[in-house]
């Protein structure tokens, strides 16, 4: 898998994607990443990238120039090109599902936008996609790429090592992931549960399924209107529903 990502701060991300499973995913060559500097591409001795609005109002623009020669350098002639994801508050929300249809794509182009955002064109005729890590708002777009680098590269094969990995991860089935264990048995009083110690793998992957049902019922509970439920897993949530019923009374008669 390819991306390419167009910043006006490149070395922000070395960083983060020179180490860890990231640089072992490039050096295996599963994953190639570029970073391009817009302010590369920018017109004239100063190299300007932003100007004030039309129609005032503060702060400044990512011009449409750079940003529209910056793409047209990296994607050249090539055909099909890659999908053009701009990094936006005002994108739609990043999912493990949406990670994972992006990581079925050959090429990503991220576009990190600045300041007061960019060049209204460029959302219009040059961008495929916006996405958001939050609603909240960043400085730049440079650590949205990041998140979303990592997000997507956990679902391209051979990254994690285990093939199965990412379908373990919290989201990926619509639950919170339950709680894990290692080393050593009994830590300051607190011991590891015994069934995680029992060696039977069915009793094992009931508790563990039953943790995680635990553990988005009490952090998470809009997850369960979506998530693919069998009728055990109905079952530990009506007696989860009659525990919090019987707290909440003894609450009140406290």
């Amino acid at each position: 898998m390819r991306i390419d990502v167009l910043t006006l701060f490149p070395a922000m991300f070395s960083a983060y994607l020179d180490e860890s499973i990231l640089q072992r995913a490039q050096v295996a060559g599963l994953i190639a990443i570029g970073i391009h500097n817009i302010r590369d591409h920018a017109a004239g001795r100063h190299r300007v990238t932003d100007e004030p609005p039309f129609g005032g109002g503060g702060g400044m623009v990512l011009k449409p120039e750079p940003i529209f020669a910056a793409a047209e350098a990296v994607i050249g002639g090539a055909s099909p090109g890659p999908r053009r994801i701009l990094l936006s508050p005002q994108g739609r929300p990043l999912t493990q599902a949406l990670a994972e249809e992006l990581a079925g794509a050959a090429w990503l182009l991220l576009l990190c936008g600045r300041y007061e955002g960019v060049d209204e064109r460029v959302r219009q005729h040059l961008v495929d996609d916006e996405i958001s890590i939050g609603d909240y708002v960043l400085t730049g777009g440079e650590l949205a790429a990041l998140v979303l680098i990592d997000a997507v590269a956990r679902h391209v094969p051979g990254v994690l090592g285990d093939e199965h990995a990412a379908a373990r991860d919290s989201f990926a089935m619509g639950l919170l992931e339950g709680p894990h264990y290692t080393r050593p048995v009994s830590f300051r009083g607190w011991d590891v549960p015994a069934v995680l110690r029992s060696g039977h793998a069915g009793r094992i992957a009931r508790w563990r399924r039953e943790a995680a049902l635990r553990r988005t019922w009490q952090r998470r509970p809009d997850l369960l209107l979506t998530a693919a439920l069998d009728e055990d897993d109905r079952r530990f949530l009506m007696t989860l529903a009659r525990e919090t019923v019987g707290q909440e009374d003894e609450r009140t008669q406290s």
